[in-house]
């Protein structure tokens, strides 16, 4: 599988990720194809965040969507509103995240934590015990502990 096989946000249809997003609070802004994405960290066609605010193209990789929504949805709201491109530099946070977005995987149709799991490793994500589902099994309590803790698993 080559990074051009992961599922993208036309394979599931917006509808399903706005109404996701908006049940945890978030708003889902589609951005027209070719034009830049606001508050993408990484660029091309990577998800972007801002505030309360998730911006994505019908050619942003799903998992790049759900993880930048997941990263404000593990910050206190607070700090989540004065969110522009760049949620966290922490490591508790970003582990958090990936986690989070495995979850939330299951409640979109036709994606589930399986196949976000290989689209994740596919995509490059690294885990120090090789892939998504080893570290998601076998090495990510602190990243449940710290959900948990916040009401979010």
């Amino acid at each position: 599988m080559n990074t051009t096989d992961v599922l993208r946000l036309a394979d599931i249809g917006f509808d399903a990720a706005a109404a996701l997003l908006a049940r945890h609070g978030l708003a889902l802004h589609r951005v027209p194809a070719g034009e830049p994405i606001p508050g993408s960290y990484w660029g091309d066609e990577e998800a972007g965040i801002i505030g309360t605010a998730v911006y994505a193209r019908n050619d942003t990789p799903v998992h790049s969507l759900l993880h930048e929504a997941c990263h404000l949805l593990v910050l206190p709201s607070d700090r989540r509103a004065q969110v522009h491109t760049d949620a966290t530099d922490s490591v508790e946070e970003e582990d958090a995240t990936c986690y989070l977005q495995i979850l939330l995987a299951d409640e979109l149709p036709g994606v589930g934590r399986a196949r976000l799991m290989a689209d994740m490793d596919t995509w490059g994500y690294s885990f120090r015990l090789g892939s998504t589902r080893a570290w998601f099994e076998q090495d990510a309590a602190e990243a449940l502990a710290f959900l948990t803790v916040r009401g979010l698993a």
